[in-house]
């Protein structure tokens, strides 16, 4: 299967309603894939509208290759969610002054389930991302 925005669209949805049952959708969530990068393997930000922003969830664009694999692609689309669900770019209450505070985005996936994924996600980034990268010529 091609790994294009309407996947990346399905993935997102899937782990929302698997793992994040409880948190509601409350403004437009956008998520896409965006340039190859090194260091940064997604984020979350709001749209440039001053009201009822938008929400912007964009994925390295590295991702869009079968190599790289699924739980990879869950594991980050998880995470940004849980700064999602925690009211970073999103317009529920913000619940920590930061949103990587004391390991709460570590503490959020394993309480939801996901601590097994977050183990394989950073396991394959780990020992086989710099491998990638240098097979992209992107080191």
């Amino acid at each position: 299967m091609q790994r294009d925005h309407k996947w990346l669209k399905n993935r997102l949805e899937m782990i929302w309603k698997r793992y994040f049952p409880d948190i509601a959708v409350a403004n437009n969530v956008f998520v896409k894939f965006g340039r190859p990068t090194r260091t940064r393997l997604g984020s979350i930000k709001f749209g440039r509208r001053k009201i009822d922003p938008n929400t912007i969830i964009t994925i390295n664009g590295f991702f869009t290759d079968p190599e790289i694999p699924e739980f990879v692609v869950d594991g980050v689309l998880a995470h940004e969610l849980t700064h999602y669900a925690h009211g970073f770019a999103s317009p529920h209450e913000q619940q920590h002054r930061y949103p990587h505070q004391g390991g709460v985005v570590r503490r959020e996936m394993s309480d939801r389930g996901l601590k097994d994924l977050l183990q394989l996600e950073k396991r394959w980034i780990k020992d086989n991302w710099v491998k990638y990268l240098k097979t992209q010529r992107a080191l």
